[in-house]
Protein backbone atom coordinates (compact mmCIF):
# COMPACT_ATOMS: atom_id res chain seq x y z
CA UNK A 1 0.00 0.00 0.00
CA UNK A 2 1.39 3.31 -1.27
CA UNK A 3 0.92 6.13 1.21
CA UNK A 4 -1.91 8.33 0.62
CA UNK A 5 -2.47 11.05 -1.85
CA UNK A 6 -4.21 14.01 -2.61
CA UNK A 7 -5.56 15.57 -5.65
CA UNK A 8 -2.77 18.66 -4.77
CA UNK A 9 -0.19 16.29 -4.15
CA UNK A 10 -0.68 13.05 -6.25
CA UNK A 11 2.80 11.74 -5.63
CA UNK A 12 4.12 13.48 -2.34
CA UNK A 13 6.34 16.76 -2.82
CA UNK A 14 9.92 15.46 -2.94
CA UNK A 15 10.52 12.69 -5.51
CA UNK A 16 14.31 11.51 -7.05
CA UNK A 17 14.81 10.72 -10.29
CA UNK A 18 16.51 6.79 -9.29
CA UNK A 19 19.19 5.81 -11.08
CA UNK A 20 19.28 2.34 -12.00
CA UNK A 21 22.43 0.61 -10.33
CA UNK A 22 24.50 -2.05 -12.15
CA UNK A 23 27.22 -4.60 -11.13
CA UNK A 24 30.66 -4.05 -12.02
CA UNK A 25 30.02 -6.57 -14.95
CA UNK A 26 27.10 -4.35 -16.52
CA UNK A 27 24.30 -6.28 -14.92
CA UNK A 28 21.41 -5.05 -13.18
CA UNK A 29 21.98 -5.02 -9.30
CA UNK A 30 18.68 -4.91 -7.88
CA UNK A 31 20.23 -5.52 -4.47
CA UNK A 32 21.83 -2.07 -5.05
CA UNK A 33 18.69 -0.54 -5.95
CA UNK A 34 16.73 -1.92 -3.07
CA UNK A 35 19.48 -0.34 -0.78
CA UNK A 36 19.66 2.74 -2.74
CA UNK A 37 15.94 2.98 -2.52
CA UNK A 38 15.65 2.26 1.28
CA UNK A 39 18.76 5.11 1.77
CA UNK A 40 16.48 7.83 -0.02
CA UNK A 41 13.35 7.17 1.53
CA UNK A 42 15.42 7.69 4.68
CA UNK A 43 16.60 10.94 3.51
CA UNK A 44 13.30 12.15 3.35
CA UNK A 45 12.00 11.20 -0.42
CA UNK A 46 8.07 10.42 -0.44
CA UNK A 47 8.65 8.71 -3.80
CA UNK A 48 11.00 7.35 -6.33
CA UNK A 49 10.78 7.56 -9.80
CA UNK A 50 12.33 4.38 -11.25
CA UNK A 51 12.67 3.75 -15.36
CA UNK A 52 13.17 7.32 -16.28
CA UNK A 53 16.16 8.62 -18.30
CA UNK A 54 18.03 9.22 -14.91
CA UNK A 55 17.58 5.18 -14.48
CA UNK A 56 19.07 4.82 -18.35
CA UNK A 57 15.72 3.89 -19.69
CA UNK A 58 17.32 4.11 -23.09
CA UNK A 59 19.83 1.08 -22.46
CA UNK A 60 17.64 -1.48 -19.89
CA UNK A 61 15.38 -4.23 -21.56
CA UNK A 62 11.82 -4.13 -20.52
CA UNK A 63 12.30 -7.42 -18.67
CA UNK A 64 14.44 -5.39 -16.44
CA UNK A 65 12.61 -2.31 -16.22
CA UNK A 66 9.99 -4.43 -14.69
CA UNK A 67 12.05 -6.51 -12.17
CA UNK A 68 13.64 -3.37 -11.27
CA UNK A 69 9.94 -1.42 -10.48
CA UNK A 70 9.44 -4.99 -8.38
CA UNK A 71 12.81 -4.83 -6.26
CA UNK A 72 12.06 -0.67 -5.64
CA UNK A 73 7.51 -1.48 -4.67
CA UNK A 74 9.22 -4.40 -2.31
CA UNK A 75 11.77 -2.05 -0.53
CA UNK A 76 10.09 0.75 -0.25
CA UNK A 77 6.54 0.65 -1.67
CA UNK A 78 4.41 0.77 1.83
CA UNK A 79 6.32 4.17 2.68
CA UNK A 80 7.23 5.91 -0.65
CA UNK A 81 5.44 6.13 -4.37
CA UNK A 82 7.16 4.45 -7.03
CA UNK A 83 6.58 6.22 -10.11
CA UNK A 84 7.49 3.74 -13.35
CA UNK A 85 8.76 5.66 -16.54
CA UNK A 86 6.38 4.40 -19.63
CA UNK A 87 7.50 6.82 -21.66
CA UNK A 88 8.79 5.94 -25.37
CA UNK A 89 8.56 7.44 -28.47
CA UNK A 90 6.27 4.37 -29.75
CA UNK A 91 2.79 4.89 -28.52
CA UNK A 92 2.49 0.78 -28.48
CA UNK A 93 5.47 0.13 -26.84
CA UNK A 94 5.03 2.78 -24.08
CA UNK A 95 1.40 1.07 -23.86
CA UNK A 96 3.70 -2.41 -23.13
CA UNK A 97 5.52 -0.83 -20.10
CA UNK A 98 2.51 0.90 -19.08
CA UNK A 99 1.31 -2.11 -18.09
CA UNK A 100 4.13 -4.43 -17.31
CA UNK A 101 4.89 -1.88 -14.63
CA UNK A 102 1.15 -1.72 -12.71
CA UNK A 103 1.55 -5.60 -13.16
CA UNK A 104 5.30 -5.08 -11.00
CA UNK A 105 3.38 -2.87 -8.78
CA UNK A 106 3.97 1.02 -9.53
CA UNK A 107 1.97 3.54 -8.37
CA UNK A 108 2.07 5.67 -10.79
CA UNK A 109 3.63 6.67 -13.99
CA UNK A 110 5.79 8.79 -15.74
CA UNK A 111 5.25 9.32 -19.70
CA UNK A 112 7.54 11.92 -21.17
CA UNK A 113 7.00 13.71 -24.73
CA UNK A 114 7.81 11.54 -27.51
CA UNK A 115 11.18 12.13 -28.49
CA UNK A 116 13.19 12.51 -32.18
CA UNK A 117 10.03 11.65 -33.57
CA UNK A 118 8.73 15.85 -33.16
CA UNK A 119 5.34 14.73 -33.62
CA UNK A 120 2.26 17.45 -33.23
CA UNK A 121 0.07 18.69 -30.45
CA UNK A 122 -2.59 16.50 -31.97
CA UNK A 123 -0.44 13.70 -31.77
CA UNK A 124 0.83 14.15 -28.20
CA UNK A 125 -2.84 14.54 -26.88
CA UNK A 126 -3.22 10.94 -28.72
CA UNK A 127 -0.02 9.59 -27.17
CA UNK A 128 -0.54 10.34 -23.63
CA UNK A 129 -4.62 9.47 -23.96
CA UNK A 130 -3.63 5.97 -24.75
CA UNK A 131 -1.03 5.57 -22.27
CA UNK A 132 -3.64 7.03 -19.30
CA UNK A 133 -6.42 4.91 -21.09
CA UNK A 134 -3.82 1.45 -20.62
CA UNK A 135 -4.02 1.47 -17.12
CA UNK A 136 -5.83 2.26 -13.87
CA UNK A 137 -2.60 4.23 -12.43
CA UNK A 138 -2.66 7.75 -12.25
CA UNK A 139 -0.11 9.51 -15.03
CA UNK A 140 2.56 12.43 -14.74
CA UNK A 141 3.42 13.78 -17.91
CA UNK A 142 7.10 15.15 -18.47
CA UNK A 143 7.88 18.29 -20.41
CA UNK A 144 11.18 18.14 -21.78
CA UNK A 145 11.73 19.87 -25.08
CA UNK A 146 15.30 20.11 -24.62
CA UNK A 147 15.63 16.56 -25.14
CA UNK A 148 12.50 15.67 -26.93
CA UNK A 149 12.55 18.40 -30.03
CA UNK A 150 8.48 18.90 -28.71
CA UNK A 151 6.90 21.14 -25.99
CA UNK A 152 3.49 20.47 -24.32
CA UNK A 153 1.73 23.54 -25.28
CA UNK A 154 -0.74 24.91 -23.05
CA UNK A 155 -3.82 24.23 -24.89
CA UNK A 156 -2.75 20.43 -24.67
CA UNK A 157 -1.81 20.36 -21.43
CA UNK A 158 -5.20 21.81 -20.60
CA UNK A 159 -7.62 18.84 -22.55
CA UNK A 160 -5.10 16.31 -21.28
CA UNK A 161 -6.04 17.36 -17.92
CA UNK A 162 -9.49 16.47 -18.29
CA UNK A 163 -8.02 12.55 -18.18
CA UNK A 164 -9.00 11.45 -15.19
CA UNK A 165 -5.68 9.67 -14.70
CA UNK A 166 -3.59 12.55 -16.08
CA UNK A 167 -3.08 14.42 -12.37
CA UNK A 168 0.77 15.76 -12.44
CA UNK A 169 3.54 17.25 -14.76
CA UNK A 170 7.41 17.33 -14.78
CA UNK A 171 8.21 20.44 -16.31
CA UNK A 172 11.77 20.69 -17.07
CA UNK A 173 10.81 22.85 -20.61
CA UNK A 174 12.75 26.41 -18.40
CA UNK A 175 9.97 28.82 -18.78
CA UNK A 176 8.30 30.22 -16.11
CA UNK A 177 5.72 32.16 -17.78
CA UNK A 178 4.69 28.99 -19.71
CA UNK A 179 4.41 27.09 -16.28
CA UNK A 180 2.58 29.81 -14.88
CA UNK A 181 -0.75 30.02 -17.58
CA UNK A 182 0.10 26.07 -17.74
CA UNK A 183 -0.49 25.71 -13.85
CA UNK A 184 -3.75 28.07 -13.95
CA UNK A 185 -5.31 26.93 -16.28
CA UNK A 186 -4.39 22.94 -16.01
CA UNK A 187 -4.91 22.57 -12.52
CA UNK A 188 -2.71 19.69 -12.73
CA UNK A 189 -0.31 19.03 -9.96
CA UNK A 190 2.98 20.58 -11.16
CA UNK A 191 6.69 19.34 -10.41
CA UNK A 192 10.14 20.71 -10.60
CA UNK A 193 11.82 18.56 -13.27
CA UNK A 194 14.65 21.11 -13.25
CA UNK A 195 16.86 21.27 -9.72
CA UNK A 196 18.12 24.88 -10.61
CA UNK A 197 14.72 26.37 -10.95
CA UNK A 198 12.95 24.24 -8.05
CA UNK A 199 12.37 27.25 -6.29
CA UNK A 200 11.10 29.39 -8.70
CA UNK A 201 8.52 26.83 -10.12
CA UNK A 202 7.06 26.37 -6.19
CA UNK A 203 6.62 30.69 -6.40
CA UNK A 204 4.57 30.11 -9.24
CA UNK A 205 2.69 27.34 -8.27
CA UNK A 206 4.58 23.91 -8.00
CA UNK A 207 3.64 21.59 -5.23
CA UNK A 208 7.09 19.52 -5.61
CA UNK A 209 10.04 18.52 -7.34
CA UNK A 210 10.89 15.43 -9.32
CA UNK A 211 15.44 15.88 -8.48
CA UNK A 212 18.19 14.91 -9.53
CA UNK A 213 19.88 16.19 -6.78
CA UNK A 214 17.79 14.58 -4.22
CA UNK A 215 20.57 12.10 -4.40
CA UNK A 216 22.64 13.69 -2.46
CA UNK A 217 20.65 16.62 -0.91
CA UNK A 218 16.80 15.42 -0.13
CA UNK A 219 17.25 17.05 3.27
CA UNK A 220 18.00 20.29 2.00
CA UNK A 221 15.38 19.82 -0.94
CA UNK A 222 12.74 18.98 2.04
CA UNK A 223 13.85 22.19 4.33
CA UNK A 224 13.72 24.51 1.30
CA UNK A 225 10.31 23.10 0.92
CA UNK A 226 9.13 23.10 3.90
CA UNK A 227 10.29 27.00 4.63
CA UNK A 228 8.39 28.07 1.38
CA UNK A 229 5.27 26.30 2.34
CA UNK A 230 5.37 28.19 5.53
CA UNK A 231 6.54 31.42 3.96
CA UNK A 232 9.63 32.22 4.76
CA UNK A 233 10.94 33.36 1.52
CA UNK A 234 14.44 34.27 3.24
CA UNK A 235 15.15 31.03 4.41
CA UNK A 236 14.20 28.78 1.09
CA UNK A 237 16.53 31.50 -0.73
CA UNK A 238 19.06 30.95 1.16
CA UNK A 239 18.94 27.31 1.29
CA UNK A 240 18.44 27.69 -2.51
CA UNK A 241 21.63 29.78 -2.58
CA UNK A 242 23.34 27.31 -0.49
CA UNK A 243 22.62 24.43 -2.94
CA UNK A 244 23.75 26.88 -6.31
CA UNK A 245 27.02 24.94 -6.61
CA UNK A 246 25.52 21.25 -6.15
CA UNK A 247 22.81 22.19 -8.96
CA UNK A 248 25.61 23.64 -10.64
CA UNK A 249 28.07 20.72 -10.52
CA UNK A 250 26.11 17.52 -10.93
CA UNK A 251 25.06 18.60 -14.44
CA UNK A 252 27.81 20.06 -15.76
CA UNK A 253 28.02 17.27 -18.13
CA UNK A 254 25.38 14.45 -18.40
CA UNK A 255 23.48 13.83 -15.31
CA UNK A 256 23.23 10.14 -14.67
CA UNK A 257 27.10 10.19 -15.16
CA UNK A 258 27.74 12.91 -12.43
CA UNK A 259 25.16 10.71 -9.83
CA UNK A 260 26.83 7.48 -10.77
CA UNK A 261 30.09 9.60 -9.33
CA UNK A 262 28.43 11.39 -6.95
CA UNK A 263 26.77 8.63 -5.66
CA UNK A 264 30.95 6.42 -5.91
CA UNK A 265 32.09 8.99 -3.76
CA UNK A 266 29.97 8.19 -0.36
CA UNK A 267 29.82 4.70 -0.94
CA UNK A 268 26.24 4.03 -2.27
CA UNK A 269 24.86 1.96 -5.00
CA UNK A 270 25.11 3.35 -8.48
CA UNK A 271 28.08 1.15 -10.23
CA UNK A 272 28.67 1.63 -13.84
CA UNK A 273 27.15 3.54 -17.11
CA UNK A 274 26.27 1.64 -19.95
CA UNK A 275 27.42 2.78 -23.51
CA UNK A 276 26.97 5.87 -24.98
CA UNK A 277 27.23 6.90 -21.22
CA UNK A 278 30.84 6.99 -19.65
CA UNK A 279 32.42 7.47 -16.30
CA UNK A 280 34.06 10.97 -15.71
CA UNK A 281 37.40 11.56 -15.80
CA UNK A 282 39.87 12.05 -12.78
CA UNK A 283 39.53 15.63 -13.50
CA UNK A 284 36.03 16.19 -13.33
CA UNK A 285 35.40 13.92 -10.64
CA UNK A 286 38.07 16.36 -8.83
CA UNK A 287 35.61 19.10 -9.80
CA UNK A 288 32.23 17.35 -9.04
CA UNK A 289 33.91 16.81 -5.63
CA UNK A 290 34.96 20.59 -5.37
CA UNK A 291 31.08 21.41 -6.40
CA UNK A 292 29.46 18.96 -3.85
CA UNK A 293 31.57 20.06 -0.97
CA UNK A 294 30.83 23.88 -1.38
CA UNK A 295 27.22 22.51 -1.13
CA UNK A 296 27.49 21.03 2.01
CA UNK A 297 27.32 17.85 0.60
CA UNK A 298 29.57 15.14 3.05
CA UNK A 299 31.53 13.53 1.07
Amino acid sequence: MAPTSTPQTPFGRVLTAMVTPFTADGALDLDGAQRLAAHLVDAGNDGLVVNGTTGESPTTRDAEKAQLVRAVVDAVGDRAFVVAGAGTNDTRHSLELARAAQDAGAHGLLAVTPYYSKPPQEGLLRHFTAIADATDLPVMLYDIPGRSGVPINTETMVRLAEHPRIVANKDAKGDLGRASWAIARSGLAWYSGDDMLNLPLLSVGAVGFVSVVGHVVTPELRALLDAHLNGDVTKATEIHQKLLPVFTGMFRTQGVITTKAALGLQGLPGGPLRLPLVELSPEETEQLTRDLAAGGVQL
